[in-house]
């Protein structure tokens, strides 16, 4: 199942951004928070029934089987733990930009 979450300025205009979940997944559900919060706009790809989106994600991601697994761009920022070090670290919004 896909979702898509638009931004919330309609002007700004981010790099696409893919994030695949679970459904009983709370890091993800914390993740999707953050790039809410930056008014991100991302597709959600739930691979929770769907054995090809979880082998598109580990293709994507060098073997990553743990959700969430995030992508920003061509860029694989990892899980829920990484994406909030890059907004500790100041690298995010230049990731989103």
């Amino acid at each position: 199942m896909r979702f898509s979450v638009r931004p919330r300025d309609k002007h700004q205009v981010m790099k696409k951004i893919r994030v695949y979940t679970s459904q009983i997944c709370p890091y993800c559900v914390r993740a999707k928070s953050l790039l809410k919060k930056k008014g991100a706009a991302y597709e959600e790809i739930d691979i929770t029934m769907d054995p090809k989106a979880r082998d598109e994600m580990m293709a994507a991601s060098g073997g990553a089987r743990t959700v969430p697994q995030i992508f920003i761009g061509d860029t694989h920022v990892g899980g829920c733990d990484e994406l909030y070090a890059l907004e500790r670290a100041g690298e995010l919004d230049p990731l989103l930009a």
